[in-house]
């Protein structure tokens, strides 16, 4: 038996690859929906061998659904995601509108499957933010052995996590600086062809970013609230692939062998760690890819029980909406998904 699946969002970028992945992963689906504001009404986007028709999210009944995934702003789903939750199916929301919500999972099935027990107080799971997403796929293993007890992160984040706007401003610039120079800016603040931005989001009274916050916010609430972070997010003129140099400090003793053993063992997480020149991995290696990345693990001699990492994935797939989809899959594995035909 399958289920009705409607993926909000679905002329996006991670809309598009929501559909891709549920195929990919041969989940159980019975029916697929693919909605999108009113001016995508008709538009075509694929699904396995089929192509599917966007209906208008205004005139969708979404009692006729069993799961929804969503793809779209955090304003947008504060309006929607409430509505379409209380009308029954569950709701896999991408945006950051509820993950800091008390009565709202926020789920990485590798870091912490069973918060997904009370989804049905609002009908409504949470999806991290892409960078946070990898990071405690590789943290959480390193915590239960050592509890961790302060990290430090850099991030190199794609310019696909901003979107089709931002991949298309990267392309035009790299283009432009050969030809006629890379024009203004329109997405990104400043020039981010040949270039690196250390600013994503928002301004913080504090000095620090809204996206900075994310990932510190969403780790204590997934991992453990005494972990104490700070952060650095960066954008970078590459496509698609966020990358993360991580520096984590120990309550316990931890080398870096051992913990090189952890993380092959670990849930979602494939090691590349050698020491020459082509040991390791990069963001353009990643592309398509399920898993996270981890490479030049190696001891911090500067502080007691430190290591240091180098975390990529794919943050179109892990980091958005692979992990949706991972989610539904742990939905459906424990029977909470219920089917409008059973209800």
């Amino acid at each position: 038996m399958g289920y009705r699946v409607a993926v909000v969002g679905a002329t996006g970028n991670v809309g598009r690859e929501m559909l891709n992945i549920l195929e990919e992963l041969e989940f159980p689906v019975d029916k697929i929906h693919a909605i999108a504001s009113r001016k995508s009404i008709g538009v075509e986007v694929s699904f396995g061998d089929q192509r599917v028709a966007c209906e208008d999210i205004e005139q969708f009944d979404f009692s006729t659904v069993d799961i929804v995934l969503m793809s779209v702003s955090g304003s947008f789903s504060k309006t929607w995601s409430p509505k379409i939750g209380a009308a029954g199916p569950i709701v896999i929301d991408n945006s950051s509108a509820f993950r800091m919500d008390p009565d709202v999972p926020l789920i990485v099935p590798e870091v912490n499957p069973d918060d997904v027990s009370y989804a049905g107080k609002k009908n409504i799971i949470a999806n991290p933010n892409c960078s946070t997403a990898q990071l405690v796929v590789a943290l959480k293993p390193l915590h239960d052995r050592a509890k961790i007890k302060r990290v430090v992160v850099a991030t190199y984040q794609s310019v696909s996590g901003a979107g089709k706007e931002g991949m298309d401003e990267l392309w035009d610039q790299t283009k432009g600086v050969f030809v006629l120079g890379p024009g203004e800016p329109k997405k990104f603040p400043k020039q981010i062809a040949f270039n690196v931005i250390p600013f994503i989001g928002s301004f913080n009274e504090d000095g620090y970013t809204d996206e900075e916050a994310k990932m510190w916010n969403e780790t204590h609430k997934m991992i453990d609230p005494s972990i104490a972070l700070t952060v650095t997010c960066v954008r970078v003129p590459v496509m698609v692939g966020h990358s993360e140099a991580v520096n984590i400090e120990f309550h316990e003793p931890l080398d870096e062998d051992e913990a090189r053993d952890i993380l092959r063992e670990a849930p979602g997480l494939i090691v590349v760690d050698k020491r020459d020149d082509k040991g390791y991995i990069t963001p353009k290696e990643v592309q398509g890819e399920f898993p996270v990345f981890v490479s030049r693990i190696r001891k911090d001699p500067t502080i007691e029980n430190g290591l240091n990492l180098w975390v990529v994935a794919d943050n179109l797939r892990k980091g958005a909406a692979l992990n949706a989809v991972q989610i539904a899959q742990l939905l459906h594995e424990r029977g909470l998904i219920k089917t409008r035909a059973a209800a």
